[in-house]
């Protein structure tokens, strides 16, 4: 669904789990800081505001956006979180650089998701400018990191619900 319909801080916070018990991985492009800084924060909050505690929620910075399927294969591959959330911001420019950034990007991903007991999130803002990141970051429609948060704690509960 477009953002446009649906603000990505908006949600039924009686529908999440308590995240008390889980552990979460998080990295984060340091390219275009502000936004993806702002996503950082909205993320953190919102898993804290469902009990995620402080020593359950590692931290981890890349490059750039290219480099979070690297990051969040080391998180799974080196560490016992129960998710990861993958948060970046690529920026169409002037050359097809957006074009390969996103796609290798989504593509690594999802291959982790395919091939991870371990859910990895998708938090990679691909926008036209840098007003659609900010509205997307914290701005009028909301911010994608309080929403990969929500979803983290879902797909773990969700994760956890079939093991049993």
């Amino acid at each position: 669904m477009a953002t446009a319909y649906q603000n990505l801080s908006d949600y039924n916070p009686a529908s999440v789990p308590s995240a008390k018990e889980m552990k979460f991985g998080i990295v984060v492009s340091e390219w275009n800081k502000k936004i993806t800084g702002a996503l950082l924060q909205g993320a953190i909050e919102t898993l804290k505001k469902h009990d995620a505690l402080d020593e359950n929620i590692l931290i981890k910075t890349v490059p750039g956006s290219f480099e979070l399927t690297f990051g969040a294969n080391q998180l799974l591959e080196y560490t016992d979180v129960d998710a990861v959330i993958a948060l970046g911001c690529v920026i169409q420019g002037d050359t097809p650089h957006f074009d390969y950034v996103c796609s290798g990007v989504t593509q690594g991903l999802t291959q982790m998701n395919i091939e991870s007991d371990v859910p990895v999130i998708f938090g990679l803002l691909t926008t036209l400018t840098m007003q659609q990141a900010e509205d997307r970051a914290g701005g009028k429609l909301g911010n994608k990191g309080d929403e990969c948060a929500i979803t983290a704690i879902k797909m773990i509960d969700y994760s956890w619900s079939l093991k049993k």
